[in-house]
């Protein structure tokens, strides 16, 4: 075999990437020329690359070739141990596995795309005599309409609100519009034609959900010519109520049209997806049109460790993750075009079940939107790179304040909420150089902790954290570690969590414990720390601020936990202790009888009249709450 040592390091150097070297090269022989995906995993088993290839044995040979590779693929195949693959049917397939892959396990030599939001849609159910408009998030349920994506939910809500000006559709749940005798301050105020009281029949009310597909669809200017039409018809049958009703919707219509920030001619459903780079970081910006119509947009901003990657690289990289969780539409307008993109688009129309054209337009309308989303994503990328600049420096002055080795990269803090021991929980918040990592926020219900003992509470939230720590990372060699802990308490607290460190084996983790100051003004809190009497800051110092927003923000977290806890509590029912009814039947028979004592106090008959309820259930719940 040639050499395959760099020309300008020695064997001891290149030592540990012949180990790497070594794993692919045994797994050579029994790679197939078929297309697939492989993946690079480290001692520990997680990836640390996932790509595709058309001809696996030739993609994976190239990475033996140690001296042509950058220096950031001579690290991975250093720290590689073990060769996966998946074989697909085309590489198309391939392509989709890839994203599919990349996004689930977030390999550090991947360019990620880092974003746990889900897209929020509009739901218009199709179930009810009279069709409710909703905001709709999560798992999609049968018999309903929904249109979509959006960009936020700001996005949704404005749709809404034009549906409801124009449309006059309801947003009540079932359960309010079934209790209605009266309408509600919507229909005076013009939101919504009141089908709960038979202010409009089902007939027109299918009309108006018919006409507010259309609008979705991107029909308004029929629409309006029509409304127009029948407002000239009422005048001149001298139905002035009706003709301002219809004037009022023009009206609305005009607005929304009006309101268009990009008009993009004879385009229906498409995203536009443009991309700017700087300072070794990445942000994308896409809207999202559909009907015509604009429906927001929303930044990307995504990690990559390669220095020299193009932005054509890193756009196809993106699509493929973008797509993974969102229907592609039938265009895609493009600030770059991505370095395989027939393979990208033959891959999107597999997903989508239809024809995906990518597109990077050089004039027009469709140029001029791209432009746009370029300008976002130029002035997005520089608030955020701002914004790591303060955020470091804040850092820094964290890191001289409390006399760390370094710069702290995750700082963890912990605070706990409960009412004289009762529904206690605990909570984690997660800071960085990127502000909060929400995404590693965690939650803790207090199991045996008792009596509103906030010392056991805290103990019992890190011995959780951190026996888990120790079992999937025992070498601190992934980014899960902390480089800081501030807990809420003062030197008792701290006290006590330095005992629980040490029992755990993890007591070079610098801890500070944040006592409220007098009164619990802020401001005037006293930092603990070992080795060190208890200190203040001044009151104007940036780094107090700093360490008061952590401590607000985790104080939040953990009463909205709390909260929601608390809720779920007061809302169990008795009739959750009935075998055999679920949340489905709970719901019936609470609409039915109107609360868990009218359940109770039914007879058998009453029970079995219950919609949905059946002889043999009925008699189940009534033995239950009538034993023999």
């Amino acid at each position: 075999m040639p050499d395959s040592t760099p020309p300008d390091e020695t064997p001891e150097q290149t030592a540990p990437v012949m180990q790497g070297l070594a794993v692919l090269e045994a797994a050579l022989p029994t790679l197939p020329l078929s297309p697939g995906v492989y993946r690079m995993l480290d001692a520990r088993g997680e990836a640390l690359y996932v790509g595709k290839a058309r001809a696996l044995r030739r993609r994976v040979t190239t990475y033996t070739q140690v001296a042509r590779l950058p220096e950031r693929l001579r690290r991975m195949v250093f720290e590689t141990r073990r060769l996966e693959i998946i074989t697909t049917a085309s590489e198309a397939e391939a392509l989709l596995l890839e994203a599919n892959l990349i996004k689930k396990l977030r390999p550090r030599f991947n360019i990620v795309l880092r974003d746990d939001k889900s897209y929020p849609w509009l739901m218009l159910s199709e179930d009810h005599p009279f069709p409710q408009i909703a905001k709709h998030r999560g798992e999609r349920r049968k018999g309903a309409a929904y249109f979509g994506p959006f960009a936020s939910a700001w996005a949704v809500n404005q749709t809404i609100t034009a549906l409801q000006r124009v449309f006059l559709l309801r947003t009540c749940r079932d359960t309010v519009f079934d209790s209605r005798d009266r309408p509600c301050l919507l229909f005076q105020i013009k939101r919504c034609s009141a089908p709960c009281v038979e202010r409009v029949s089902r007939e027109e009310y299918g009309e108006l959900v018919r006409e507010a597909k259309q609008f979705l669809a991107g029909e308004t200017p029929s629409i309006q010519k029509r409304l127009a039409a029948e407002m000239e018809q009422a005048a001149e049958a001298l139905e002035f109520e009706r003709a301002a009703s219809l004037r009022d919707r023009i009206r609305g219509l005009t607005h929304i049209q009006g309101s268009s920030r990009i008009n993009m001619e004879g385009v229906g459903d498409a995203d536009v997806v443009a991309l700017h780079m700087a300072a070794g970081q990445s942000c994308v910006q896409v809207f999202f049109f559909r009907g015509g119509r604009n429906n927001g947009n929303r930044p990307y901003f995504l990690s990559h460790a390669k220095a020299d990657i193009t932005p054509e690289e890193v756009m196809g990289s993106f699509l493929g993750q973008l797509y993974e969780d969102l229907p592609p539409p039938p265009l895609v307008l493009l600030s770059h075009e991505p370095p395989e993109a027939p393979l990208l688009a033959e891959a999107l129309g597999i997903k989508a079940g239809r024809k995906v054209e990518l597109h990077r337009p050089q004039r027009g309308d469709k140029r001029a939107a791209v432009e746009h989303a370029e300008t976002n994503a130029r002035e997005a990328l520089e608030r955020r790179l701002a914004e790591s600049t303060a955020q470091g420096a804040l850092l820094e002055g964290v890191a001289a304040l409390f006399g760390l080795p370094d710069t702290p990269s995750r700082i963890e803090v912990y605070d706990n909420s409960h009412i004289q021991g009762a529904n206690a929980y605990g909570a984690m918040i997660v800071a960085g150089a990127g502000g909060f990592m929400k995404s590693a926020y965690r939650k803790f219900s207090i199991r045996d902790a008792k009596g509103g003992d906030d010392f056991a509470m805290m103990r019992e939230m890190l011995e959780r954290r951190f026996a888990r720590a120790l079992k999937e990372d025992p070498t601190r060699a992934g980014e899960s570690w902390p480089d800081l802990l501030l807990i809420d308490g003062g030197a008792g607290q701290l006290s006590s969590v330095r005992s629980v460190m040490a029992e755990l084996g993890v007591d070079d983790i610098p801890v500070v414990a944040v006592a409220k100051g007098v009164d619990r003004d802020a401001g005037r809190e006293w930092f603990h720390m070992d080795g060190r009497e208890a200190f203040q800051l001044p009151p104007r110092d940036p780094v107090l601020y700093y360490l008061q927003r952590l401590r607000d923000e985790a104080h939040r977290f953990v009463i909205t936990t709390h909260r929601a806890g608390r809720s779920k509590a007061l809302v169990k029912s008795e009739l959750d202790e009935v075998p055999g009814v679920g949340a489905l039947v709970k719901r019936k028979l609470l609409n039915h009888f109107g609360s868990a004592r009218g359940v109770r106090n039914a007879g058998l008959e009453d029970l079995v009249n219950c919609p949905g309820i059946g002889q043999g259930l009925a008699k189940r719940i009534f033995e239950h709450f009538h034993p023999a």
